[in-house]
């Protein structure tokens, strides 16, 4: 869809232009934008080069098992059918890990390799389990307690105070996120009393 919209809101836009004679504007517009875009990716770039170095420093440490063990109880509830799988838990812990401290780009290795471990256990391969539905609302819902990606976009666009987004962030990632669970679980429940 997006790959149709695109390019006529681009030809709607250009054809306007050209009927306002403000093509100038356009030009100018466009270097403008790939001058912001440039601005933007060095600092994500720079972002997530930082965090995900921190974070495999946290791997090597024993912060990450405490980390871990701090999780554990509310992964083994939400994730009952895998919580004696070793390989899974460990996969989703680190993920849970890099979502909670907002490096979206750092936990997609944890959880591709989370679900690759829940796709072994799960006895009917062409749908989902139960467990693999639970990692993918967590993982899309997430709560953030440091919402890295969203400070470095908005340092990078000059925003005055690029942190006054943390207390929404926490607000709507916990309300999100459990909402997301509880759907979940309800979903969960339903399909087993079929």
């Amino acid at each position: 869809m997006l790959n149709f919209l695109w390019p006529i809101l681009i030809i709607i836009s250009f054809l306007f232009s050209l009927i306002n004679g403000s093509i100038e504007n356009i030009n100018n517009s466009i270097f403008e934008s790939i001058d912001k875009v440039i601005n933007i990716t060095i600092t994500l770039a720079g972002t997530m080069c930082l965090w995900c170095g921190l974070m495999e420093i946290v791997k090597n440490t024993s912060l990450i098992n405490k980390l871990k063990r701090l999780l554990r109880p509310f992964l083994n509830w939400l994730f009952p059918e895998v919580k004696n799988d070793e390989e899974a838990m460990e996969n989703i812990s680190i993920n849970t890990i890099a979502n909670i401290f907002g490096l979206g780009n750092a936990s997609t290795p944890a959880g591709i390799k989370a679900m690759e471990s829940l796709q072994k256990i799960n006895n009917d391969k062409k749908s989902l389990s139960n467990s693999m539905m639970t990692l993918i609302v967590l993982n899309t819902a997430s709560i953030e307690i440091i919402p890295t990606t969203v400070i470095a976009i908005r340092s990078s666009l000059n925003s005055q105070n690029p942190t006054d987004i943390i207390v929404p962030l926490w607000i709507s990632t916990i309300v999100g996120t459990l909402t997301g669970i509880i759907v979940t679980k309800l979903i969960i429940k339903r399909s087993k009393n079929k």
